[in-house]
């Protein structure tokens, strides 16, 4: 046996030690505890579908899937941690429609929605819902259109923060309604409700989920769903098409992502336990309730479906006036 041979068998047999090294690291995520960034304060749509699912993928996992609240700047620091986070599936993120929203929203952006994430699952859709202080004389959309328009700009409406899901809706419907409302970004879902709770904003186009609590207990007023049809969790109110601007749909979603590289067996392993915690019969009755619809699409469909949220955003801003910031 030649010198030469030798090594090249050494080098041959050194690849195939490397190769099934890494190969039993991959098949060992996770090893320990998985970090789901939520890029929002506590109380809104993003905090409680995470703390809803992390446990169920806790659990399928065996390691713990913590929910950390990283709110504000209009969630691009949530979202550039994770983008700039090791591709290795330790660091995800629960992200809205902001993510596809931004860049019509802002003109620089340290990160390419569709090119420094790494898709894991659509989680849910879920509608908004146009909710007011009792002390707003407006009891259907059409009063509170008629109100708006009586008092040019005097009017103003809360969100989660700027390019979130209840910044967008009301902004399309400014614009079909022709009216005019000052706009008051808050960092969370939970922050903006409790404002609205306490009559410091006038409207708010929350999502279910986070709204729900407050409609049932008579603290706000619900006029109407942003989707093109009711509601099964409040069938008795309206939708916004249907009281007074035909063709209005918009829809929130939540869906979990990584940063991008994560190896495909990974991002499968993350997907699957998704999957798992949404077909947990609790979750099942929590999303129902809060008229949240589930999804638990495939890693690929969530891919499509941000490229498709990206251009509808995109051909909407060239209807409807977005501000835009630097």
């Amino acid at each position: 046996m030649t010198q030469r041979f030798v090594r090249l068998l050494g080098s041959i047999l050194l690849a195939g030690f490397a190769l099934a090294s890494g190969t039993a690291v991959a098949q060992e995520f996770p090893s320990r505890p998985i970090r789901m960034i939520i890029p929002y304060g506590p109380g809104g749509i993003t905090d409680i579908t995470g703390r809803i699912i992390a446990p169920g993928m806790s659990e399928d996992l065996g390691q713990q899937v913590i929910v950390e609240n990283r709110p504000g700047g209009a969630a691009i620091p949530g979202f550039d941690l994770v983008a700039k986070s090791k591709p290795d599936g330790y660091t995800i993120v629960a992200a809205t429609t902001a993510l596809a929203a931004q860049p019509i929203l802002f003109r620089k952006l340290p990160y390419k929605a569709d090119r420094d994430f790494s898709p894991v699952s659509l989680v849910i859709l879920v509608p908004t819902v146009l909710v007011v202080h009792p002390s707003v004389p407006a009891r259907s959309v059409k009063e509170l259109i008629a109100l708006a328009k009586s008092k040019p700009g005097a009017l103003n409406y809360g969100s989660a923060g700027n390019g979130t899901d209840n910044h967008l809706t009301a902004e399309v419907f400014k614009h079909a309604a022709k009216i005019d409302a000052l706009h008051v970004p808050y960092k969370g879902g939970g922050a903006v409700m409790l404002d609205l709770v306490a009559g410091q904003v006038a409207f708010v186009f929350s999502t279910i989920p986070t709204a729900h609590s407050f409609i049932a207990a008579g603290r706000l007023r619900a006029l109407a769903v942003s989707s093109i049809k009711r509601n099964p969790s409040m069938p008795d109110v309206p939708t916004v098409a249907e009281s007074a601007l035909p063709g209005f749909n918009v829809n929130a979603w939540l869906g979990l992502f990584g940063p991008a590289g994560v190896p495909a067996n990974v991002t499968n392993r993350l997907h699957a336990a998704t999957v798992k915690a949404l077909k947990n019969p609790d979750a099942i009755k929590r999303f129902a309730t809060m008229g949240a619809e589930i999804v638990a699409s495939t890693p690929a469909q969530l891919g499509t479906h941000l490229k498709t949220e990206m251009n509808r955003w995109v051909n909407l801003a060239k209807q409807v006036k977005f501000a835009v910031a630097d």
